[in-house]
């Protein structure tokens, strides 16, 4: 069989693949664990279920990859949407906040959520969300630095970004049960503040060692 013969084939396998995916991080976000078996979503992406499991042929396998998959594509969303922020300042520190916040608080931080629960009591599912969370952990803080316009080696960046992503996770929990946007709006702009505070500290620090390291000269470009 020809390259060009297979093509559709291909095609229509990772047409299908990405509904499995899809499906499954809906199921869980309105489901939960329980909820959100592989029959069920085999329906909702409107395959059969022998289908779903050649292409996922674990339960666990088929979830994580879901989460992996959705997790991706706002990463992907995040670093394409830097060119559009405003100039290093105040108000990109703002937008770059209201920006993580939005991602802890949509459907797949909820389908996540269940994942996590899930993983704490079944151990091959633990195994897999720990190293899938480590991954897009690490993954999410360089976005955020790479967003912020700013380097991990300043003294207190690191801390200071790390912060700002467990905030987005809190504010995500807050948000489960009821809409919380009014507070979280309040909490984005203070934070946004405390933030830029950081980072301008953390600048003027560097600012002053790199001064000093050359006896007092200034630095030039």
């Amino acid at each position: 069989m020809t390259t060009a013969a297979r093509t559709p084939q291909q095609d229509r396998s990772r047409a299908t693949r990405r509904r499995l995916l899809e499906a499954a991080v809906d199921c869980l976000a309105e489901l939960g664990w329980a909820g959100s078996t592989v029959t069920v979503v085999a329906e909702r992406a409107g395959v059969t279920r022998g289908a779903a499991q050649h292409h996922f042929p674990t339960r666990e396998g088929l979830f994580t990859a879901a989460i992996e998959h959705v997790a991706a594509e706002r990463l992907a969303a995040v670093r394409a949407g830097t060119g559009e922020l405003p100039p290093p300042g105040p108000a990109r520190t703002e937008a770059v906040v209201d920006l993580i916040v939005r991602l802890y608080t949509g459907p797949l931080f909820r389908a996540a959520l269940h994942l996590w629960v899930a993983a704490a009591t079944e151990q091959p599912l633990r195994e897999r969300i720990i190293a899938l969370e480590n991954r897009v952990g690490r993954e999410s803080h360089r976005a955020a630095l790479a967003s912020l316009g700013v380097a991990e080696s300043a003294v207190g960046v690191r801390e200071s970004v790390q912060a700002t992503l467990d905030l987005a996770r809190g504010l995500g929990l807050a948000n489960l049960l009821t809409d919380d946007a009014a507070r979280r709006a309040g909490v984005v702009r203070q934070w946004s503040r405390l933030l830029q505070a950081a980072l301008d500290q953390a600048s003027s620090d560097r600012a002053t060692l790199d001064q000093a390291s050359l006896g007092g000269r200034p630095v030039l470009d």
